[in-house]
């Protein structure tokens, strides 16, 4: 579903209007083969079994959306994460001598850089960057280098050791959330229930086919519009909808102001 999840939201949109227009040619095609009185006939039978099969499909797909939408959710709290331990790791610096200090914060600068140049990109295909890996593990290598000499310099290592976990913490997160949350066999599922809903009201018999036709095209709207919402922000960093990198950049452009 890359190829879906990865469009912009006029294509969404225009998908949404060409699949509901489908949908309300389908009891006009039909009403063309098959009479209404054969259709008439099962009208109480499939009216019961339309309920069923309605129930069982509105349940998975308010799931998939729910669930689609935590982990949306997810990706922008790991982001807000990611830039808060940043910035205490660039306030923290000020504690150290002045060249661990100037180090460490050209170190946190050029890894929000990286981010923002390499890896932002990347997480569109659901893959992160080895330019922002190594950023990282040279901010590493400063606080691991650092000698403390006295106690307040030891405790001042292990709460930059602290904010540096959380840094790397939110940014697994965020490489996670960045690869999609619907499986391949959920996407089938949703889209094969949606095309067996939707034609299952084709077979039902009203004296007035348009009328017939008008309400299969709401109910195909409102089953697209929820598909299409779950398309959109299935893939937190690319598509119709995406997290805001503005954290990370605000965070960087402080540094360089306060530089």
């Amino acid at each position: 579903m890359t190829f879906l999840t990865t469009r912009p939201l006029w294509v969404l949109i225009l998908l949404l209007i060409i699949f509901t227009a489908l949908a309300m040619a389908g009891p006009l095609l039909v009403r063309r083969r098959v009479s209404l009185e054969k259709l008439r006939t099962n009208n109480e039978v499939a009216g019961f079994k339309f309920a069923t099969i309605g129930v069982l499909y509105a349940v998975l797909l308010a799931f998939v959306v729910i669930i689609a939408w935590e982990r949306f959710h997810d990706a922008e709290k790991a982001l807000a994460a990611e830039a808060g331990s940043a910035a205490s790791l660039y306030g923290l610096s000020s504690a150290l001598g002045e060249v661990p200090a100037a180090e460490l914060r050209a170190r946190v600068s050029a890894y929000l850089e990286s981010i923002l140049h390499d890896e932002w990109p990347a997480m569109a295909y659901g893959r992160w960057s080895p330019a922002t890996t190594r950023a990282l593990h040279g901010v590493y290598a400063v606080v691991v280098s650092y000698r403390p000499v006295d106690f307040h310099d030891s405790n001042l290592q292990q709460e930059l050791f602290r904010e540096l976990d959380r840094l790397t913490e939110a940014r697994r997160e965020r490489l996670v959330t960045s690869e999609g949350s619907v499986p391949g066999a959920i996407w089938f599922v949703l889209l094969f229930g949606a095309a067996l809903t939707i034609g299952f009201t084709f077979f039902f018999g009203t004296q007035n086919v348009l009328t017939q036709s008008l309400m299969t095209g709401v109910l195909a709207a409102l089953i697209f519009s929820a598909v299409l919402v779950v398309i959109a922000i299935d893939r937190p960093f690319t598509g119709a909808v995406v997290v805001s990198k503005e954290p990370l950049g605000a965070v960087l452009e402080d540094m360089q102001t306060i530089r």
